[in-house]
C-alpha cells in the first residue's frame, strides 16, 4: 500500500519534514521515486519509522539512529551489538549504584575525615576525592558545596565540606545530574542521616527498573520488525 510522508507523520506524531530527515538519514530503507519524482512509501517505512521512535525511548536517539542505519545497510550484527552495549551500560548503572549505596552508608555514618584544623584547599580535595579542581567549583556554583575563604579568597575546606564533596562524588558517579543532588544534600544536612540518602538509591533503582521495561519494549520492537524484514547483507 502507497503511504505518504504525511501518514507516516500521522502514524508517529512528527512532522513531515522529520520524516523526510530520517529518510535522508538512512533511518528509514531506501524510497523510490514515481514518475512524477514523489517519494514511494509503504508500510515497511511506517513501521521502520516507528521502530526507531521505539527504539529512541528505550536506548535514546543516537543509538537509536546507529541501530536502524545498520539494520538498513545489511549489517544486522552491528545493530545488534548497539543494542546489546545499551543493555551492558544499563547494567553497568545497576551495579554502580548498589556499590554507591553501599559507599553512601559507610561515608555518612562515617567519623569526618582527618583533615588539617586550617582546612583543604581545592586542589588537595581533588586529588583526595580523585576528581578535578574544577568539578569541586562546578559543585559549589550548583550550591552542593560552601567552603569557606580565606583573606585572599581561597577556598578552604572543612571535614564536613569533604564529607559532603564525597557524597556528592559519589552520587555523581552514580550519574545524578546536580539538580537532583541538591535537595538530596539539603535534606542530609538538616536530618544528619542517610535517609534522604537511601531514599535517593531507591528512586533511582525504580527509574532504571522503569527504562529496563521500555528498553525491552524497544528490544521487542525490533525484533517483529527484523522478522518481518529481514536484513540484506550489503
Amino acid at each position: 500500500m502507497a503511504l505518504r510522508p504525511v501518514d507516516l507523520a500521522r502514524a508517529a506524531g512528527i512532522s513531515t519534514q522529520q520524516v523526510r530527515n530520517h529518510l535522508d538519514a538512512g533511518v528509514l530503507p531506501p524510497a523510490g521515486r514515481s514518475p512524477t519524482g514523489y517519494r514511494v512509501l509503504t508500510e515497511r517505512h511506517r513501521d521502520a519509522l516507528l521502530t526507531y521512535r521505539a527504539l529512541g525511548r528505550g536506548y535514546g536517539w543516537e543509538a537509536a539512529r546507529t541501530v536502524m542505519r545498520a539494520v538498513h545497510e545489511g549489517r544486522e550484527g552491528a545493530a545488534l551489538a548497539a543494542v546489546d552495549e545499551a543493555h551492558a551500560a544499563a547494567h553497568a548503572q545497576r551495579l554502580a549504584l548498589a556499590a554507591t549505596a553501599e559507599a553512601l552508608e559507610a561515608v555518612a555514618g562515617h567519623p569526618p575525615d582527618t583533615v588539617p584544623r586550617s582546612g583543604l584547599l581545592v586542589g588537595e580535595l581533588a586529588a583526595r576525592l580523585g576528581v578535578r579542581p574544577s568539578a569541586l567549583r562546578v559543585w559549589e556554583a550548583a550550591g552542593l558545596l560552601a567552603p569557606a575563604r580565606t583573606t585572599d579568597r581561597y577556598r578552604l575546606y572543612s571535614a564536613a565540606d569533604v564529607r559532603d564533596a564525597r557524597l556528592v562524588a559519589m552520587l555523581r558517579q552514580a550519574r545524578y545530574p546536580l539538580p537532583s543532588i541538591k535537595p538530596i544534600m539539603d535534606r542530609f544536612r538538616e536530618s544528619g542521616g542517610t535517609e534522604a540518602l537511601r531514599r535517593a538509591v531507591v528512586d533511582r533503582e525504580a527509574e532504571l527498573a522503569r527504562r529496563t521495561r521500555v528498553m525491552l519494549a524497544a528490544a521487542s520492537a525490533l525484533d517483529r520488525y527484523l522478522d518481518r524484514y529481514p536484513a540484506e547483507p550489503a
